[in-house]
């Protein structure tokens, strides 16, 4: 699974990256360098402009759709749910899963989005009683790209003028770690290289077969990795210096 990564990139930074047309953020993110459930992120994503609020309203037109950049919640809430407490349990969506899971279906073939990192962390089991943390990370630096999906969900308590009305909710999809990767955990998230951020944003793209067979004919990472210290287990802790090896002699994956 993915459950912590980090996000140290600025706003501009970002929209400059992502080659992003529409900014659609009403705040600016701080670096984040141990971003954990539940938190705000950054997410990239194409939709029709006259829908870039909530909700799938039909605008009665045939808008032109926009990359654009989005604050949203890490924690999936299907549009369906009674209580948005369920995103908690479902940071992740599995790809071998996407295309049956109620929860991940429709949003998998219309709402695919990229969520930006400079890495991810991953714990490895060195015995019974030890987890060593690793960051995992774009071997030649530069932003990371994993795949995600975002939601829309309609608070039932909220009047439909008040602003939190509808929460926006964004999963990371994972599928099995790559060889050199899967000696620290068995699972890793799907990146994107940049030459199929265009192709994983189209709104149009929604057959799922055809989709999932893309996203298993990606290529490699790219991706490295090296021991951390373990401060970053408390979400508490902060700051660029846990991205930093935990020694020179660190061993490397």
């Amino acid at each position: 699974m993915c459950g912590r990564y980090a996000s140290a990139r600025k706003r501009q930074e970002l929209l400059e990256e992502f080659d992003i047309g529409l900014d659609g953020t009403p705040e600016e993110l701080g670096p984040d360098y141990n971003v954990a459930p539940t938190k705000k992120v950054y997410a990239v994503l194409t939709r029709p402009v006259e829908q870039a609020g909530e909700g799938e309203a039909d605008s009665g037109g045939t808008p032109e759709p926009a990359r654009q950049l989005r604050v949203l919640k890490w924690g999936f809430v299907p549009s369906w749910a009674k209580d948005p407490s369920i995103g908690s349990r479902m940071i992740n969506a599995r790809v071998e899963t996407l295309a049956e899971k109620p929860a991940f279906r429709r949003a998998f073939a219309r709402r695919r989005c990229l969520l930006p990192a400079d890495g991810y962390y991953e714990w490895f089991r060195a015995d019974k009683k030890t987890k060593q943390p690793y960051f995992i990370h774009p071997e030649g630096g530069g932003v990371m790209a994993m795949a995600g999906l975002y939601e829309f969900w309609k608070d039932p308590t909220r009047a439909d003028d008040d602003p939190l009305k509808w929460l926006t909710t964004c999963t990371v999809i994972t599928t099995t770690a790559e060889d050199h990767l899967g000696h620290i955990h068995d699972r890793m998230p799907v990146i994107i290289g940049r030459d199929r951020w265009a192709d994983w944003l189209d709104p149009e793209r929604t057959d799922p077969g055809q989709l999932l067979d893309w996203l298993k004919a990606s290529p490699p990472s790219g991706l490295a990795a090296y021991p951390v210290s373990s401060e970053v287990n408390n979400v508490r802790n902060n700051g660029p210096h846990l991205m930093e090896p935990e020694s020179p002699e660190a061993a490397l994956f």
